[in-house]
């Protein structure tokens, strides 16, 4: 366990690279997939190390001891590393709890606020008289559908074809429930530090799924590139448009956008062996990190039998 209980610690710092080239060289809903769970897969696994921790320090206290009927200490369970260690550990994974917690209370007030129907009318679409040129999803309460947030000024900066295209981005955002994958890929950075660089990858993923569906919608991938382009310079020129975005919503003109209009015209190179590779790099991660955790717990419940007076089964 010594060394097994570190692997999922050290884990997400090598998956981090990988998972920065898998946006690019893998199609947008594959990218997604492999990002949401291998964040998610590394997040539960840090999780279960830091747990494993605490117990060999925790069991030298005498309540702990008595609980788990041991009649002696673990045996890998030195107190003058064990006891700090376990502290550390289980000071950290009170930190998670309560920072998941707050996120996820803070996440489901801004839900049912934003949905209030005093602030946006009833129906698919809302439109805000508002002249700075502003769109966005913003997802409803489970049970109840999203909208889409459009105002008047975004309105007038895109001809009709271009409205359809923006609609159409939009409106996959809310189909594809793009907002959970925000929220995992958030909890997943709240679990480990090294997890927050998969937050980038994971919104320009979406929002390459939100432009693919667009284009289909449309039948035209210049169309849904133009719709985005100018969609996205009419957002930046207003000041304070995005800040009064509820920070749950989804917006077409988020992320690097050059990037995403390259991609939809064809003109960022294609990379499927780069692609393989990450993913390949990203699943071994999640394998290894849940072996070494498994791993890990196995021996420590051997090492509990053994400091019970019992003979460990193999």
């Amino acid at each position: 366990m010594i060394y097994a209980v570190w692997v999922p610690l050290l884990m997400p710092f090598v998956a981090v690279p990988a998972a920065r080239r898998l946006a690019d060289a893998l199609s947008p809903v594959r990218a997604v997939r492999l990002l949401a769970s291998t964040g998610i897969g590394l997040a539960l696994c840090s999780l279960l190390a830091l747990a494993l921790l605490v117990v060999p320090g925790a069991t030298r206290f005498s309540a702990v001891s008595a609980f788990g009927e041991l009649v002696r200490p673990l045996s890998d369970a030195a107190p003058a590393v064990a006891v700090p260690l376990a502290a550390a550990a289980l000071a950290l994974l009170a930190g998670c709890a309560a920072a998941v917690t707050r996120t996820a209370r803070r996440h489901w007030a801004e839900l049912h606020r934003s949905a209030q129907p005093s602030e946006y009318s009833g129906g698919e679409l809302a439109v805000l008289r508002d002249s700075r040129p502003d769109a966005y999803a913003l997802p409803g309460r489970p049970g109840t559908p999203g909208r889409i947030v459009v105002t008047t000024g975004m309105l007038r900066a895109l001809d009709p074809a271009e409205r359809d295209a923006l609609l159409a981005h939009e409106r996959a955002h809310l189909a594809g429930h793009h907002h959970l994958f925000i929220a995992a890929a958030e909890v997943a950075a709240l679990c480990h530090p090294a997890l927050r660089s998969l937050r980038a990858p994971m919104g320009y993923a979406l929002e390459r799924c939100a432009d693919e569906a667009a284009a289909s919608a449309v039948g035209d991938r210049r169309v849904a590139a133009r719709a985005i382009g100018r969609a996205a310079l009419a957002a930046r020129a207003a000041e304070g448009a995005a800040r009064s975005r509820p920070r749950v919503a989804l917006a077409a003109a988020a992320g690097p956008v050059p990037r995403r209009v390259a991609a939809l015209l064809g003109r960022s190179a294609s990379r499927p062996r780069v692609g393989r590779a990450a993913a390949a790099a990203l699943l071994a991660c999640l394998v290894v990190s849940g072996a070494a955790a498994l791993d890990a717990t196995s021996d420590l419940h051997n090492s509990i039998e053994a400091a019970q007076g019992e003979n460990p089964q193999h």
